[in-house]
């Protein structure tokens, strides 16, 4: 592993940069911030799709890699630095902590984010009504699934508050029960 401080391109409100930097303050892992403005569109200049050809955040430079996808990168980090594990020991629960992790970066929040909200908008259709249906959605199926299993979970823990964080941002507006 390298010596040097690993680098973070991130944008405050991201919830992929969230997942990243959650990890990497579990773990310990002191890094440089970078910020990549996407409301102003930073993520599209030539110079960041050098670093990240996705033109995503987050981007993480570390050990001499380069790494542009959140679960990548918390793997990355978990398979590098084991300490302080994200996972359970127990083969069944990661197995658990992996399909939950899934609901929420598969099923929750590509579908609420800048990107696909402005494509919703400029077809005509309503972007917070498609945002709180999707958030519910995937919030009624991890409250079925984490019932169902009590398992206690870092990494599902700290991926939960985020979607909880960016739920403010359609559901609080509205009267919406997860009943």
């Amino acid at each position: 592993m390298s010596s040097e401080k690993p680098i973070l391109n991130s944008f405050y409100r991201s919830s992929c940069s969230w997942r990243v930097r959650t990890c990497l303050n579990w773990k310990g892992i002191y890094y440089e911030y970078c910020p990549v403005n996407l409301l102003e569109g930073a993520q599209k200049k030539e110079e960041y799709s050098e670093i990240n050809p996705y033109k995503f955040v987050p981007t993480l430079k570390i050990d001499g890699n380069v790494l542009t996808q959140s679960v990548e990168i918390l793997e990355y980090l978990e398979e590098t630095r084991p300490e302080k594990p994200l996972l359970p020991t127990d083969p069944y629960k990661r197995a658990l902590v992996r399909s939950l992790v899934q609901v929420i970066t598969g099923d929750i929040q590509p579908l609420q984010n800048m990107k696909v909200l402005q494509y919703i908008e400029s077809t005509g259709g309503n972007k917070n009504e498609f945002a709180i249906y999707c958030i519910t959605r995937g919030l009624k199926e991890l409250r079925s699934n984490l019932r169902k299993h009590l398992i206690n979970i870092v990494l599902a823990m700290k991926l939960l508050w985020q979607i909880f964080v960016f739920c403010r941002r359609f559901i609080m507006q509205t009267d919406l029960e997860l009943t």
